[in-house]
């Protein structure tokens, strides 16, 4: 039954997209069969007439969009039954499927590691399937048919899905490929912007040069064992060297996926160019996918991990989250600063992923298993939570035509909703305490503090130092998205389309966003139903599970020993509604308090308020700028216009900063110049000369016929 539902998810996203594909020709499919309907139902000409004239084909065609997303929903919930089915049970799903290669079908394996990642998609994808009927409403038909987006959005999830049945290297690329193109068609579904275009090609681009990388990675491990069927990797014997190769590989195949630093420059480029139910996809649901290759890969098909691949985790990992949230700080355009967040988490995850690989290296599996359930942990909230920032991200763009935060401000009165809900996202991304952010950077924390077991020097000074990394790493989002939701929401409007805006009047869009808000909140309190479930993944990945020192394990967490270290969420929230209802209690006794006064702001004197007066994103990140100046290729020019006697008199001050990612000058464009350089050189074979064409011809054969003979 629950291999049935794992196929089903597949089926039906799948059913999506081909549906999503027969509404762009609805009319013409009408239009055709209009006279075999009314010859096979006997419908006379007055009847059918009345019926042609009142057939509102607006209704129609949203009808048919809401069948899509309906079918797209319930391919959410299968996947979210089949991960939770396969979770509790702790079962091994294997089968075969008739396609692909004569001697090679398709090799299914669904356990508890597959069924983890599915119901991260399974929640992410319902969420969408909620949100997506308002949100595509907007769109030009004629421009971006909705033909397109539904279809590519249903391969996109399939080919997710089915990543993770692969149990062969043919069937994981194969999905792996449908992935990315799908997704490639995605991000350039407004076409008509060059800007998308460039984003597009470039996310295509890394994403096959992540791919051979993988094939390579398949192909190190498979030149070792009887087959390409993931049994036959597992017991090929590897050399360490061999291994640290196919190693290298996967990280840069993978890590190219999940954005890590350097590997990271296409995501602020897709992101904004993507939809914004697409976006939230691909920052929270397909770099998840990336980080279950890598560690299906190295857990499970390597099986041997070396602790020396862990420090090279933490290292980029730490680089990662701390380069990410420095240049989201920096960000202006929404999408672009959540993308670059999701570089932050992904480094987060990379770094106790590695954390995990140190100690399972150095022989201490239980706080390997520790390492290995908080990176999973966070994986799965970080899909919350930025699923529900870039899907609010797409309410607000929705109702004010505006993603710069600098032109926005005092949503929070006109979006009462809307800013609630993204305020949850706010604090969880920001780790604050009752929200899940914060349970699984805690485990992170808990994790790289027992350094002290390592007799290694080197480590015992290096995790600490990527422990403090992360602490600025916390300290720096919390900053990043005070800025976020001050500027977007509190203040007075900067523009006239924030002055406009109102609440989203789609039910459908809200219900979406509620749904993961309430998720960051409920796991954030109750943080052992999902530890309770991963605790399964870490036996069968690592053989080892975290310590139960405590019967009310929903009530405490303590992840070592209770004399170490243990955090009660639910205690947490009786303590801050205990102290709420004794403040309120307070200041309600009070005479002076009893009442609320409104009043104006005050405006220093000036005469009021006005929204020149507001910070900016640059001037509330400028003591950030100044600190970590060399971060970021920084260009900031101050323009003055002058008058009066002498030009004595400033009339006006223009100031302008451009942010650019040191990526770019340090590692693409040196390849780009190479890549040019021997075009260049090959492209002088192109003489245009006959005589010299046929020479080339005639040494091609002497050469053919040596090598033959």
């Amino acid at each position: 039954m629950t291999l049935i539902l794992a196929y089903g998810a597949v089926l039906l996203s799948f059913a999506s997209g081909l549906f999503a594909l027969i509404t762009n020709r609805w009319q013409t499919l009408l239009a055709v069969s209009h006279r075999r309907i009314k010859k096979y139902f006997k419908i006379d000409n007055a009847c059918w007439s009345w019926i042609t004239k009142n057939l509102d084909e607006q209704q129609f065609f949203a009808t048919l969009q809401q069948a899509v997303f309906i079918l797209l929903g319930l391919s959410g919930m299968f996947a979210v039954l089949a991960g939770v089915s396969v979770l509790i049970d702790k079962t091994v799903l294997t089968d075969q499927i008739g396609l692909g290669l004569p001697w090679l079908p398709w090799h299914v394996r669904f356990d508890s590691l597959s069924g983890f990642f599915y119901l991260i998609i399974g929640i992410a994808v319902t969420a969408v399937s909620l949100y997506g009927p308002g949100y595509v409403r907007a769109y030009d038909e004629h421009k971006h048919p909705f033909a397109a987006l539904g279809l590519f959005t249903g391969l996109f999830v399939s080919g997710m899905l089915l990543v993770l049945l692969a149990d062969d290297a043919f069937f994981f690329m194969i999905a792996w490929e449908l992935m990315s193109v799908a997704s490639y068609f995605l991000v350039a579904i407004q076409h008509e912007n060059p800007a998308n275009r460039r984003a597009a090609f470039l996310y295509l681009l890394m994403a096959e040069v992540g791919a051979l990388s993988i094939i390579l990675a398949f192909g190190v491990l498979a030149s070792s064992a009887g087959g390409f069927t993931f049994d036959a990797l597992r017991d090929a014997t590897l050399s360490d060297t061999r291994a640290s190769i196919a190693f290298i590989l996967a990280l840069l195949g993978f890590g190219m996926k999940a954005g890590l630093v350097p590997l990271h420059v296409w995501l602020p480029e897709a992101h904004p160019a993507a939809p914004s139910h697409i976006s939230a996809l691909m920052s929270g649901v397909m770099l998840k996918v990336a980080l279950y290759g890598l560690v299906r890969f190295c857990y499970d098909l390597i099986g041997t991990v070396q602790w020396q691949w862990g420090v090279v985790l933490v290292i980029i990992g730490t680089v990662s989250a701390l380069g990410g949230i420095l240049y989201a700080m920096m960000q202006t355009h929404l999408k672009r600063l959540l993308a670059y967040s999701s570089v932050e988490n992904i480094g987060i995850i990379f770094m106790v992923l590695g954390l995990s690989m140190i100690f399972m290296g150095n022989g201490h599996p239980q706080l390997a298993a520790l390492g290995f359930l908080a990176a999973l942990f966070h994986a799965f909230n970080h899909a919350l939570f930025k699923n529900l920032l870039f899907l609010c991200a797409g309410i607000i763009h929705h109702q004010t035509h505006e993603l710069n935060i600098d032109m926005l401000g005092g949503l929070i009165k006109k979006m009462p909703q809307t800013s609630l809900i993204f305020l949850v996202g706010c604090m969880s991304i920001s780790s604050l305490p009752l929200f899940n952010g914060f349970v699984s950077e805690w485990l992170a924390f808990q994790t790289a503090l027992q350094v002290d077991v390592l007799n290694n020097g080197v480590l015992r000074s290096l995790i600490p130092v990527s422990a403090a990394a992360l602490a600025l790493t916390a300290a720096l989002a919390a900053a990043c998205f005070i800025k976020v939701f001050g500027l977007i929401f509190l203040g007075l409007p900067r523009s006239h389309n924030s002055q406009k805006a109102h609440e989203i009047a789609d039910k459908g869009m809200l219900a979406g966003t509620t749904l993961l808000a309430g998720l960051c909140f409920l796991f954030g309190i109750l943080p052992g139903i999902i530890i309770n479930l991963l605790n399964g993944v870490a036996k069968q990945m690592l053989g080892e599970t975290l310590p139960n020192d405590t019967a009310f394990n929903w009530l405490w967490l303590a992840p070592v020993s209770a004399d170490k270290a243990s955090y009660s969420p639910p205690l947490v929230l009786v303590g801050v509604l205990i102290a709420a209802l004794l403040s309120f209690w307070y200041l309600r006794r009070s005479p002076e308090t009893k009442t609320m006064r409104r009043a104006e702001a005050w405006d220093c004197g000036f005469g009021g308020l006005t929204p020149k007066m507001q910070y900016t994103g640059s001037a509330f990140a400028m003591p950030f700028q100044r600190i970590f100046a060399r971060v970021w290729l920084l260009d900031e020019q101050i323009h003055k216009d002058v008058g009066g006697a002498m030009n004595l008199n400033v009339t006006a001050i223009h100031y302008q900063l451009q942010v650019q990612d040191h990526s770019w000058p340090t590692v693409y464009q040196p390849i780009v110049y190479a890549v040019n350089t021997a075009a260049k050189q090959v492209g002088r074979i192109q003489t245009g000369n006959i005589r010299t064409y046929l020479g080339y011809s005639f040494v091609t054969l002497l050469l053919m016929l040596w090598v033959i003979s």
